[in-house]
């Protein structure tokens, strides 16, 4: 029944549709921003980012681990309806138990407020979507479809209501209620699917308090990795005086976070996965998946992690406008976090925590944490924002050191050496073909071609050359990395073409 109920789940698919929605949360206040900074105004936006900040901490002690706890419990009990539906119950319950605790706190600290008072009644809304969040079920039976396309479709209609409806700095408020009853009406519609997976099953002796210690269990790392992920720019900000160095690490930082998500992705996808193997006792499965997750990994990590490297000199001015040189130097700094980052997914969040080993997964988080707050104390005062990047990446290495040492047993060292260096080295000669096309590009015959066209478009000459530049070098790159491994007969690869081909052949069959 099992083996029936996996086959029909593709991992290739619930990472598509994963990264789809990820890649989305990020581009989507991209598209946002120019219009609402003009809008709203800095004092708009500010008011927004302020009072959201302060509904997500409620939310967050609200929710203690309950998401990433769900989905694993749920995911163990993937082939037992009855006991999948007790674990549901329990735990939503739970959820809507503490969420509405942290709602009775922010009330009384924060609507029966004076300031902003307006604001802080609207986002009520916001811990009400929290309580009824069930994505969690439908990620541990990997039903990534239905999160994914509500979310989309939920972020696309809101998105476009702000377009139509947010026209000046009066409309603070129905900015705020337009993406609070989103969220809500988001995760509201997904409670439509819950009678197809649960009717028919009767649950009695429900014990909600069972979960409670594995839930804070998960909840001290998860505290601790949002606080890693805000630890550099709030101490370039505490440190330095000048304001622009933590505009200059955030804007290098996001452009890393977007690109890991593309790596990241896979580990929502494998929770499930690898929390039914250690469920069912499957080792041989267990490092099966290792092995997949880990030639992925490496597989996207060094084109991405060189690529924007590359392009990033042609990449930074054309994002973020004029200003923003320092940042090209962070982006330099922070790229092996695309590689490190993937490999602590692998590790972390797709081994320990399913296999219910979180104990090392906090310690080498939190150890991370401190020996990131000391590095940043010194670096930041020595090099401001590069220090930051630089104590970022070096505790990134020691968390990846350290979670390594507690799956050394299952998979060697040399091993993964041997795996990631075919992609290491078809990345460094991709790397090399998109330098020589800058420099192509830069002869006196393609600078005046790129000059006339620049003229005849109206645009800045070195607007245009950068926009080729990237372009020209990302195709370059991918098919120079992509022919390498080709070339040597990487088995990743070869499956991935023989999947096309066959989907090609199954739709021409179809047709005929």
């Amino acid at each position: 029944m099992l083996l029936k109920y996996m086959a029909k789940k593709s991992i290739t698919k619930n990472y598509i549709y994963n990264m789809v929605y990820q890649v989305l949360i990020l581009i989507l206040p991209l598209i946002t921003t120019p219009y609402l900074s003009r809008v709203l105004g800095a004092e708009g936006i500010g008011i927004y980012s302020y009072t959201y900040a302060i509904v997500t901490y409620f939310i967050l002690f609200g929710s203690l681990g309950v998401a990433l706890y769900g989905q694993r419990e749920i995911a163990y009990a993937q082939d037992n309806p009855s006991k999948r539906k007790q674990i549901f119950l329990e735990i939503a319950i739970f959820r809507i138990i503490t969420i509405s605790i942290a709602t009775v706190f922010y009330y009384f600290l924060f609507v029966n407020g004076k300031e902003y008072q307006l604001y802080y009644k609207i986002l009520i809304l916001e811990l009400m979507a929290a309580a009824f969040d069930i994505s969690w079920f439908f990620q541990g039976i990997e039903e990534f479809k239905k999160t994914v396309t509500r979310n989309v479709l939920v972020r696309i209609c809101s998105v476009s209501l702000v377009f139509i409806l947010v026209k000046n700095t009066e409309d603070l408020a129905k900015f705020t209620l337009i993406y609070s009853i989103a969220d809500l009406i988001g995760n509201l519609s997904l409670w439509i699917y819950l009678p197809k997976y649960l009717k028919g099953i009767k649950v009695t002796n429900l014990n909600i308090k069972r979960h409670l210690p594995h839930i804070v269990m998960l909840f001290i790392p998860q505290i601790a990795n949002q606080i890693y992920n805000i630890l550099d720019t709030t101490m370039i900000g505490w440190l330095v005086d000048d304001k622009s160095e933590t505009g200059f690490y955030e804007q290098g930082h996001k452009v890393i976070r977007l690109l890991l998500t593309v790596v990241n992705s896979l580990g929502v996808v494998m929770i499930p996965r690898m929390a039914n193997a250690f469920a069912n006792n499957d080792k041989k499965q267990i490092h099966s998946y290792m092995r997949m997750s880990f030639n992925f990994t490496f597989f996207l990590s060094f084109p991405i992690m060189f690529g924007i490297i590359s392009i990033s000199k042609e990449f930074v001015p054309i994002f973020f406008g004029e200003g923003y040189d320092k940042v090209n130097y962070i982006i330099y700094v922070l790229s092996p976090m695309i590689l490190l980052m993937g490999i602590a997914n692998v590790l972390g969040t797709q081994y320990l925590l399913p296999t219910k080993r979180q104990k090392e997964y906090t310690s080498s988080v939190t150890i991370g944490l401190i020996i990131n707050f000391i590095l940043n104390y010194i670096l930041i005062n020595l090099y401001h924002s590069i220090g930051a990047a630089i104590a970022t990446v070096i505790s990134q290495l020691i968390v990846d050191s350290l979670q390594y040492r507690h799956v050394k047993d299952e998979i060697s060292l040399k091993s993964l050496f041997k795996m990631a260096s075919k992609y290491l080295f078809s990345a460094i000669i991709m790397f090399i073909m998109c330098f020589m096309v800058r420099l192509m590009l830069s002869t006196n015959i393609i600078t005046q071609a790129i000059y006339n066209l620049a003229n005849n478009l109206n645009m800045s000459t070195l607007y245009v050359f950068n926009i080729l530049s990237i372009f020209i070098q990302i195709l370059a790159g991918v098919i120079t990395y992509i022919g390498i491994l080709i070339g040597i007969k990487d088995p990743y690869i070869f499956s991935f073409i023989n999947k096309i081909k066959n989907r090609f052949l199954k739709r021409k069959i179809v047709n005929e």
